[in-house]
C-alpha cells in the first residue's frame, strides 16, 4: 500500500479534494452556504481520504464493541467476581489518564497515517493473542486485565492522532460533518455489534470471537493504507516530549473558548456519562426487570444517538454554539426525568432524547474545538480531550456511593441537577460559545 500522494482524478466515485495537500485552506471545501441540509449530510464521504477512514474507524469500533461485551462475560465466567470485573474493566482508562498527553504530542511530531497504523496492527495482534490463549485453554483474568492496560495505552495514541488528521483531510469547512460522521459510525456499531457479540460467543467460542475482534481490527488497518499521508509533522522541534506537552497545556490555557470547551467535555464526563454505567440498577432495583430489558433501553439510546449524529452531520455553520448547549441541556433535563419517573416505558420513551443529547455534545464539542485549534497543536489539545474518557470512572465512584446510600434515583437526579446548573453557568457567562456559528 503505498503511502504517496497518488492523484485522486482517476477515479470516478470520489471527486478530488486535494486531500494530499499540506495546506488547508487551499483545498475546495465540500460545504457552502450555512444552515441545515440532509443533503450535506453524507458530504465528507465524498472525500476519498474520509471515505477510507471512516470505514477504518467503522471497522476499528465494531471490535471494540463486540470486544467489551466478550470481555465482561468472559471475564465473570472465569471468576464470578463482580469486583475483578470492575477491576478488568477500568484497565482500559488507567492509561488514557497517564498517556493521552503523551500521545497527542506524539501526533502533533509523526506522520499521523502511520501512528494510527501502527496502532491497528498493535490491536490486531493483541485481540488474536487472547484469542490463542483462550484457544489453548491458558486464559486468565490477569491476562485480560493485562490487553486492558495495553490495549487502553494504545487507544492514548490512535485516538488524538485519529481525531486530528480529520482537519488536513477534509478541511476545516467540514470539520463538523466528518465529526458527526464519525459519530454516527459509533452509534451504529452500539446498535449492531453488541447483538452479534452474544450471538458470535454463544455459537461460536470465545475463542473465534477474538479472532473476528483481530480481524476486524486487520481490515481497519489495512483500510488506512489507503488513507493518503496528510503531512502533518508541523512540529519537527528535537526538545523533549515533556516540553511539547507543556506548550499544548498553555496553548489550551490561553485560548479561552477552547478551555470552555475541554472543561464542558469534562462535565459530561462526570456528570452525564456515570448514568450507563448505573443502568442495571434503574433496571433491577427501580423497573424490576432483567437483562433483555436493559439491553432494550442501550439500543434505543443508540438509535436516538445515531439519529442525532446524522442531525448534526446535516447542519453546516449555523449557531452550532447553541446547539452544543442545547445538547447539554436535553441531557440534563432528560437524566432529570429518568430520576423522577420510575417506569419503564417512560424510560425507553426518554432513552432516545438522552442519545440525541449526547450525540449532539459529543459531536459538536469535538468539532469546535478542531476548527478553533491550529493544525499543529491538533493532537495535543485533542489529547487533553482524551483525558475525559479516562476520568469517567472518576464520575461513576461518586455516583455509585451516592447510589448506595440514597438510592440510584436520587444520585442520578443529583447529576442532572449539576449539569443543569453547569450548562446553565456556560449559557450565561460564554458569549461567544452562543454566538458561534
Amino acid at each position: 500500500m503505498s503511502s504517496d500522494r497518488r492523484s485522486q482524478s482517476g477515479s470516478s466515485m470520489f471527486p478530488s479534494s486535494g486531500s494530499g495537500d499540506k495546506n488547508p485552506a487551499t483545498r475546495r471545501p465540500l460545504s457552502g452556504a450555512s444552515g441545515a441540509s440532509w443533503k450535506y449530510t453524507f458530504s465528507s464521504l465524498a472525500n476519498r481520504d474520509f471515505f477510507y477512514l471512516w470505514l477504518g474507524m467503522l471497522a476499528m469500533f465494531s471490535g471494540i464493541q463486540i470486544q467489551m461485551i466478550a470481555r465482561s462475560y468472559l471475564t465473570y465466567e472465569l471468576t464470578s467476581s463482580p469486583l475483578i470485573l470492575g477491576v478488568v474493566n477500568s484497565g482500559f482508562a488507567i492509561p488514557l489518564l497517564g498517556f493521552s498527553l503523551f500521545g497527542g504530542a506524539v501526533a502533533d511530531r509523526l506522520e499521523r497515517k502511520y501512528i494510527i497504523q501502527v496502532g491497528q496492527l498493535a490491536l490486531t495482534v493483541l485481540a488474536f493473542l487472547v484469542g490463542l490463549a483462550i484457544l489453548m485453554n491458558v486464559i486468565s483474568w490477569y491476562h485480560l486485565f493485562f490487553a486492558s492496560i495495553l490495549q487502553g495505552t494504545l487507544f492514548a495514541f490512535v485516538m488524538p492522532a485519529r481525531q486530528a488528521i480529520i482537519g488536513p483531510i477534509v478541511g476545516k469547512e467540514n470539520v463538523s460533518n466528518a465529526m458527526a460522521l464519525n459519530a454516527s459510525a459509533m452509534s451504529g456499531t452500539t446498535l449492531m455489534a453488541p447483538a452479534i457479540a452474544g450471538w458470535a460467543y454463544a455459537y461460536m467460542g470465545a475463542h473465534n470471537v477474538y479472532f473476528l475482534i483481530a480481524s476486524l481490527a486487520l481490515i481497519g488497518f489495512l483500510l488506512m493504507g489507503k488513507v493518503h499521508k496528510t503531512g502533518t509533522t508541523a512540529n519537527k522541534s528535537s526538545s523533549p516530549v515533556i516540553r511539547d506537552i507543556g506548550e499544548g497545556l498553555v496553548y489550551v490555557w490561553r485560548s479561552p473558548i477552547v478551555l470552555v470547551l475541554i472543561l464542558m467535555g469534562l462535565a459530561t464526563a462526570l456528570l452525564a456519562m456515570p448514568f450507563r454505567f448505573m443502568l442495571p440498577v434503574f433496571v433491577v432495583d427501580v423497573y424490576r426487570l432483567g437483562p433483555d430489558a436493559m439491553g432494550l433501553l442501550v439500543s434505543i439510546m443508540g438509535g436516538g444517538s445515531l439519529a442525532g449524529s446524522l442531525f448534526i452531520a446535516s447542519v453546516r455553520k449555523s449557531r452550532r454554539g447553541m446547539l452544543l448547549i442545547l445538547g447539554s441541556f436535553i441531557s440534563g433535563i432528560t437524566l432529570l426525568l429518568l430520576a423522577l419517573i420510575p417506569i419503564y416505558a417512560a424510560a425507553a420513551f426518554l432513552m432516545v432524547f438522552l442519545g440525541i443529547g449526547d450525540a449532539a455534545r459529543r459531536t459538536l464539542n469535538q468539532s469546535l474545538i478542531m476548527e478553533e485549534v491550529e493544525d499543529q497543536y491538533r493532537g495535543r489539545v485533542m489529547s487533553v480531550f482524551m483525558i475525559n474518557f479516562g476520568l469517567m470512572p472518576l464520575g461513576v465512584l461518586p455516583a455509585g456511593a451516592i447510589a448506595e446510600a440514597m438510592g440510584g434515583q436520587f444520585a442520578v437526579g443529583l447529576l442532572a441537577l449539576l449539569l443543569l446548573g453547569v450548562t446553565a453557568l456556560i449559557f450565561i457567562t460564554q458569549k461567544r460559545l452562543r454566538e458561534m456559528p
